[in-house]
């Protein structure tokens, strides 16, 4: 499958689409465990697509910042929602990035390999265990039934609810990105 959408190179920036890259580039994602440049310069994965739109992208890449650095979501938390979206969506950039993410989190291969596979067997913390079950209904069905809804606001609290259910719709709007512009 050939990429939608050129790769857009530094030098070919405007000033707002610029300001963005750095603000992407140098951020705090610059220091994870894949990259967000590539060798010729471009943004990698949903990034490079958020330049089309500086406004709209700051403020994707804005909400991106929020859902991985300032929730209060355990990192192995987030990865077993980020990792869940990105089976239920086949995403294999998000796949391929947060696994080195869940890895640096203290993940397992094996619970990496169950999280590829969606099996909650590998997850008997009862608080990773309903993240991976809500993730899961969030990501196939965009909705929970009322009892998931009352088992995750009993064991996760209705602010942690909230920062799920926006995560898991933050990485399925990359996923579909992805997706439709061929990254």
């Amino acid at each position: 499958m050939s990429p939608r959408l050129p790769r857009m190179l530094p030098s070919s920036l405007t000033g707002d689409q610029r300001s963005l890259y750095e603000a992407i580039a140098d951020g705090p994602r610059a220091s994870g465990p894949f990259p967000l440049v590539g060798a010729d310069g471009a943004l990698e994965g949903p990034f490079n697509a958020m330049l089309l739109q500086p406004a709209l992208g700051a403020a994707l890449q804005g909400l991106g910042g929020a859902v991985r650095y300032r929730t209060g979501l355990s990192a192995r938390a987030r990865e077993i929602a980020i990792l869940t979206v990105a089976r239920v969506w086949d995403s294999a950039f998000e796949r391929q990035a947060h696994e080195a993410v869940a890895r640096a989190a203290g993940m397992s291969d094996a619970e990496l390999t169950a999280l590829a596979e969606g099996d909650p067997g590998a997850f008997p913390d009862p608080y990773e265990k309903v993240v991976f079950s809500i993730a899961t209904a969030l990501a196939a069905r965009s909705d929970l039934a009322d009892h998931e809804y009352a088992e995750a606001v009993d064991l996760l609290g209705l602010p942690i609810v909230f920062e799920l259910t926006t995560l898991v719709g933050y990485y399925a709007t990359l996923a579909l990105q992805m997706r439709v512009f061929r990254v």
